[in-house]
């Protein structure tokens, strides 16, 4: 008979019965799955932005985004040409010396007007879109929150304003003010008739947030209703709200631009990228540059917030990912 074996002793194992075992983890459970407790949590805002700066797009977004703005603030220090100064002898110029894009038909320095012409569409832009995303949202946030006949009432309005077609109102109304255009005459007119759509998009971000946890929560502690809504409710149903804000920022600019190339728009003796355009069409044949400038400008800055519209909704919504 075999030996008794001893108690710890290994046993040899029989054929076929072989045993296969990893190494010992030396490091340790307890150091794998340490985490700081001082740490604070990642905010949806914060997990957003990690998400932007990793995106190529985002960068190229902000880049055309801060040239236009850098343009309408302080186009001075672009050019110290005056773009109203004009010059028949000049007339179709080629570029030279401090005019880098020429002269236009008039003999005006298409470099200053292109850079000058971004105050106009951009202030109308920026402008337009604080007016709809304060009227959209204030709508859509009542209508959503409270429901009822609120909601009943605020809804059929808004479908009413949405079945009137936006750049044909915008264009009739505008031809009601022939005497008193202004940029704050078109941020009215665009804003009054653009608002429906954030209304539709908040209304629905804050149906969805209202029934959550900390909505419950904060109502049982005490908060009143408008204290919740405008604490709690909204901060969390932004996201939606400031996508669709960011692209409609650019096509607010194309309509501002297609307005002033109609001769509605703003007064020819305010410097746009929409009149410059408009005054171009009759040279485009014998100096297409005429026309390509300010409209390359116009469509690199709608292009600018398409893109960071793109990105930020990719970055708050992880289900609208491909």
């Amino acid at each position: 008979m075999p030996d008794t074996l001893q108690p710890g002793a290994p046993v040899a194992p029989r054929p076929g019965q072989e045993r296969f075992v990893s190494d010992i983890d030396e490091t340790g459970l307890g150091a794998v799955d340490a985490v700081a407790d001082e740490s604070a949590p990642a905010s949806m805002w914060g997990e957003a932005w990690k998400q932007l700066r990793r995106r190529p797009l985002f960068w190229i977004a902000a880049l055309l985004i801060l040239a236009a703005v850098a343009l309408a603030v302080a186009p001075g220090l672009f050019t110290n040409t005056d773009p109203r100064f004009c010059e028949l002898g000049n007339s179709l110029a080629p570029a030279s010396a401090g005019h880098p894009f020429g002269f236009d038909k008039q003999g005006c320095d298409i470099y200053a007007r292109t850079v000058y012409g971004a105050r106009a569409s951009v202030s109308v832009g920026v402008l337009t879109t604080l007016l709809v995303v304060v009227l959209g949202s204030m709508v859509g946030a009542i209508a959503g929150y409270f429901g009822g006949w609120f909601d009943t009432l605020l809804s059929r309005v808004t479908d009413i304003f949405f079945a009137v077609p936006f750049m044909l109102a915008a264009i009739v109304v505008m031809s009601m003010f022939k005497s008193h255009r202004s940029v704050f005459t078109v941020v009215l007119v665009l804003g009054i008739f653009g608002w429906p759509q954030i209304a539709r998009i908040t209304r629905g971000a804050v149906m969805s947030v209202k029934n959550d946890e900390f909505v419950i929560a904060s109502t049982a502690l005490g908060a009143g209703r408008w204290a919740t809504m405008f604490r709690h409710i909204l901060p969390n149903a932004a996201a939606p709200i400031i996508v669709t804000a960011t692209v409609s920022l650019g096509s607010y600019i194309v309509t501002e631009a297609t307005m002033s190339f109609l001769g509605i728009g703003l007064p020819a003796t305010i410097v746009s990228w929409g009149a410059d355009i408009s005054a171009a069409q009759s040279s485009l044949r014998n100096a297409p540059g005429i026309l390509f400038y300010p409209a390359g400008a116009l469509a690199l800055t709608v292009l600018g917030f398409i893109m960071m519209g793109d990105v930020v909704r990719d970055a708050l919504d992880p289900k609208a990912r491909k």
